[in-house]
């Protein structure tokens, strides 16, 4: 197992975001088991800078859509046109042919528009007029929304939401942290300084080893245990789903991985949870005063299960 390869990408990446270490590797982790990911936070933190970050800093192909609610499903997936010479249909390619998609205020486009990420996001293809297109591999999602200002803003559904295998936010940086920014930003935007340093063949071959990382049936059934204790709390109107369950078992492996392991331990699980699992559920009323957030609802479903004593082997 070697990790060098994911840890020159985290280092990459944070010479254009700063102070940003566990929301680098959270992405970098989600980029490892061909996740998606939901970077909801206020404007002007960096999340569009981010997503750059992490698609200059490999030689794939990177697309950015500005979701607008004029924008259309066929601007994403792509459409059927007639050639003038062949008098035939022929398809011209949307945004989601590419390996890293940026779908920028993804709460602004419609429900139609929404849509369409679904089957690109899930199967990694489209389909169109009868015909199924499959997409480059690997292929990421990274959407962005503002959570604050939601005027003429769509609601992501439910289903959709749980299609993103984590949900992160950038926060906003400590003054020192700033200052750097400052001076980093005085010339030029830094995201034009950084070059790819791993291929996607790269990420193909780093997405095999974490499959091949160790966990045991303890570990597992300290997963299904967190997942399950959400769905019987009675101050949440809504559980993890079974892909909730998948996702946090994915991504403890990829945490394991980039700790330079080739097993899981329950830190990685706990170290994951959260992103993993608090936009999969939905509080009560009683919940909103018991908890005051989803973020603090995993966390107490966290205390309240057993941690399993596992050898490190």
């Amino acid at each position: 197992m070697d990790n060098s390869k994911a840890l020159s990408l985290i280092e990459n990446i944070e010479k254009v975001i700063v102070g940003k270490h566990s929301v680098i590797v959270r992405v970098a982790a989600a980029l490892l088991t061909g996740g998606h990911v939901l970077i909801e936070d206020v404007p002007g933190v960096g999340k569009t800078q981010l997503a750059s970050s992490l698609a200059k800093s490999v030689s794939g192909e990177f697309n950015r859509i500005q979701l607008t609610p004029d924008i259309m499903p066929s601007d994403i997936v792509g459409f059927s046109m007639i050639n003038n010479e062949t008098h035939e249909l022929e398809y011209r390619k949307g945004a989601a042919f590419c390996n890293f998609l940026l779908a920028d205020e993804v709460n602004r486009a419609s429900p139609k528009a929404q849509s369409a990420l679904l089957e690109a996001m899930e199967e990694h293809q489209v389909s169109l007029d009868g015909n199924t297109y499959a997409l480059p591999s690997p292929f990421m999602v990274m959407a962005t929304q503002n959570p604050v200002e939601t005027y003429g803003t769509y609601h992501l559904p439910e289903a959709q939401m749980d299609r993103f295998i984590m949900k992160i936010s950038m926060g906003y940086p400590s003054p020192e942290e700033e200052l750097t920014v400052l001076m980093r930003t005085e010339n030029d935007n830094p995201v034009k300084s950084i070059g790819a340093v791993i291929t996607t063949d790269d990420i193909t071959d780093m997405i095999a080893q974490v499959k091949k990382i160790r966990c045991t049936d303890s570990i597992k059934a300290y997963i299904v245990a967190i997942c399950n204790h959400t769905r019987n709390d009675e101050n949440l109107r809504l559980g993890v789903s079974p892909r909730g369950s998948i996702a946090l078992y994915k991504i403890a492996k990829a945490a394991a991985f980039l700790n330079g392991r080739d097993f899981v331990t329950p830190e990685d699980v706990k170290a994951m949870a959260v992103p993993v699992l608090a936009h999969r559920i939905m509080l009560a009323p009683k919940g909103k005063s018991e908890y005051g957030s989803s973020e603090n609802a995993v966390i107490a479903a966290l205390d309240a299960v057993a941690v399993p004593n596992t050898p490190n082997a």
